[in-house]
Protein backbone atom coordinates (compact mmCIF):
# COMPACT_ATOMS: atom_id res chain seq x y z
CA UNK A 1 0.00 0.00 0.00
CA UNK A 2 1.36 3.66 -0.92
CA UNK A 3 1.70 6.21 1.84
CA UNK A 4 0.23 9.02 0.03
CA UNK A 5 1.58 12.11 2.85
CA UNK A 6 4.44 12.39 1.15
CA UNK A 7 3.31 12.07 -2.73
CA UNK A 8 0.57 15.09 -1.31
CA UNK A 9 3.94 16.78 -0.20
CA UNK A 10 6.16 16.46 -2.60
CA UNK A 11 3.52 17.70 -5.64
CA UNK A 12 2.58 20.19 -3.33
CA UNK A 13 6.17 21.76 -2.59
CA UNK A 14 6.85 21.35 -6.43
CA UNK A 15 3.68 23.52 -7.23
CA UNK A 16 4.71 26.43 -4.58
CA UNK A 17 8.38 26.56 -6.00
CA UNK A 18 7.41 26.69 -9.21
CA UNK A 19 4.98 28.81 -8.87
CA UNK A 20 7.84 30.91 -6.87
CA UNK A 21 10.31 30.97 -9.39
CA UNK A 22 7.63 31.51 -12.32
CA UNK A 23 6.76 35.10 -10.27
CA UNK A 24 10.37 35.70 -9.53
CA UNK A 25 12.03 35.59 -13.03
CA UNK A 26 8.50 37.45 -14.37
CA UNK A 27 9.40 40.66 -11.36
CA UNK A 28 13.27 40.55 -11.81
CA UNK A 29 12.37 40.33 -16.02
CA UNK A 30 10.00 43.36 -15.49
CA UNK A 31 12.04 45.20 -13.59
CA UNK A 32 15.03 44.92 -16.21
CA UNK A 33 12.52 46.58 -19.02
CA UNK A 34 11.62 49.11 -16.91
CA UNK A 35 14.74 50.37 -14.87
CA UNK A 36 18.01 51.44 -16.66
CA UNK A 37 19.60 49.92 -18.67
CA UNK A 38 22.90 47.88 -18.82
CA UNK A 39 24.60 47.08 -21.42
CA UNK A 40 24.73 43.66 -22.17
CA UNK A 41 27.98 43.29 -23.17
CA UNK A 42 29.09 44.51 -19.79
CA UNK A 43 27.02 42.17 -18.15
CA UNK A 44 27.99 39.32 -20.41
CA UNK A 45 31.96 40.19 -18.91
CA UNK A 46 31.38 40.28 -15.39
CA UNK A 47 29.37 37.05 -15.88
CA UNK A 48 32.08 35.41 -17.45
CA UNK A 49 34.30 36.45 -15.15
CA UNK A 50 31.94 35.14 -12.55
CA UNK A 51 31.60 31.68 -14.44
CA UNK A 52 35.76 31.92 -14.96
CA UNK A 53 36.49 32.72 -11.19
CA UNK A 54 34.24 29.73 -9.81
CA UNK A 55 35.78 27.33 -12.61
CA UNK A 56 38.96 28.04 -11.35
CA UNK A 57 38.41 27.77 -7.49
CA UNK A 58 36.37 24.50 -8.27
CA UNK A 59 39.50 23.02 -9.95
CA UNK A 60 41.69 24.81 -7.14
CA UNK A 61 39.46 22.60 -4.81
CA UNK A 62 39.69 19.38 -6.52
CA UNK A 63 43.49 19.55 -6.80
CA UNK A 64 43.44 20.15 -3.10
CA UNK A 65 41.38 17.54 -1.96
CA UNK A 66 43.37 15.38 -4.04
CA UNK A 67 46.63 15.90 -2.63
CA UNK A 68 45.24 16.07 0.83
CA UNK A 69 43.97 12.28 0.20
CA UNK A 70 47.78 11.30 -0.94
CA UNK A 71 48.81 12.51 1.90
CA UNK A 72 46.54 11.03 4.14
CA UNK A 73 47.36 7.95 2.00
CA UNK A 74 44.07 7.36 0.95
CA UNK A 75 43.42 4.78 -1.80
CA UNK A 76 42.71 6.87 -5.22
CA UNK A 77 41.14 3.85 -7.30
CA UNK A 78 37.84 4.02 -8.04
CA UNK A 79 37.01 0.08 -8.55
Amino acid sequence: MIDWIPVVFVVFKFGVLSTGMFYAVKWHYDQGRKGRKEEARAVLRAGGKVAALFLASLLGLALFTFALIKVLGMDLTFL
